[in-house]
Formats: structure tokens, sequence, C-alpha cells
């Protein structure tokens, strides 16, 4: 299997599994409800998510970012979580731009080429994600790091395992 279809299996898959654990939350307090108070909850995540999505595609395509205004603040990182509803934009509003932010992403991905993944990020792109093929890979394993802490939320309120 090419790298691309690797990198493509794993973003879809691990959307895939956000979509199933996602459909869980309903009302406002499910959604912004914290195991305790310094956890993640399900709407910080979708937002965060779409965040990260956008600035990857920052590192390999820059010219195809689509910020929303107020996100960073609210959903990038080192931002905190509140337990406050009315804190965050509505649920369709950040679900809409995460799965917007996907699409971008995997599209992207669609124009790289095999040899495209072994290219430097930009200089001041984080260690972690030093060629182009990183991005890609940590992209999909980011989302499943935060789908554990949703899976916990959802556990925690009663919710059946999704996946």
């Amino acid at each position: 299997m090419s790298l691309k279809k690797r990198y493509r299996s794993g973003l879809k898959g691990s959307r895939s599994a956000a979509e199933a654990i996602l459909a869980s939350f309903k009302t406002p307090e499910q959604w912004t409800h914290q195991v305790h108070d310094q956890a993640n909850h399900a709407l910080w995540v979708a937002g965060h998510i779409g965040v990260v999505d956008d600035f990857m595609i920052s590192l390999v395509a820059p010219e195809k970012v689509s910020p929303k205004a107020g996100y960073p603040e609210k959903f990038g990182m080192g931002s905190k979580p509140t337990a406050d509803a009315s804190d965050y934009p509505d649920v369709e509003e950040v679900l809409a731009y995460m799965r917007e932010r996907r699409e971008a992403l995997l599209a992207v991905l669609d124009e790289m080429s095999e040899e495209d993944f072994d290219t430097p990020t930009p200089e001041d792109a984080p260690e972690i994600l030093p060629t182009v093929g990183s991005v890609f890979q940590l992209s999909a394993w980011h989302e499943g790091f935060h789908l554990g802490q949703v899976s916990v939320a959802a556990r925690a309120l009663g919710f059946p395992p999704r996946i």
C-alpha cells in the first residue's frame, strides 16, 4: 500500500471514529461535560481538531488555510476548555468547521506525490513535524488521541461505547 493510501486511511479512519463518538452528544451540557475541571470536553475537541487540521494545512499548502475568527483562542493549543456552553459557537458550526478542514486536508493529500512526503516542512514547524508525510501521519494520530478523551466523557455520561 502506498504512503498516500495509508495516510488517507488513517485520516478517514480516525474521522469515522470521531463521528461515531460525537454522535452521542446531544445537549449543550453534554457537549461541554468535563470529567474534571481540567479535562477537554467533546465540543472543545471538535473545535480543536478543526483548528489543528487548518494548522497542518498551513505547513504543506499555506494558500489553502481557512482560519476561523476566535477559534484559535477557544480551541487552539494552550486554550482552556470551560463547561459553559455559552463560551462557544454553536455545535453545528464547530462540527462544520471540523469536517470542512478535514476535507481540505484530504484534498491537499490527494495533490501530493509519494516523493512529496519526504519534503521538509518549513523551518518554523514543530520538531515533531519534520516532513510533509509526518503532517498527515500525525493528523490521524492526533485526532485519535483526543478521541480517547471524548470517549471518557461519553462513558461518564452513560453513553454506550461507539467504537
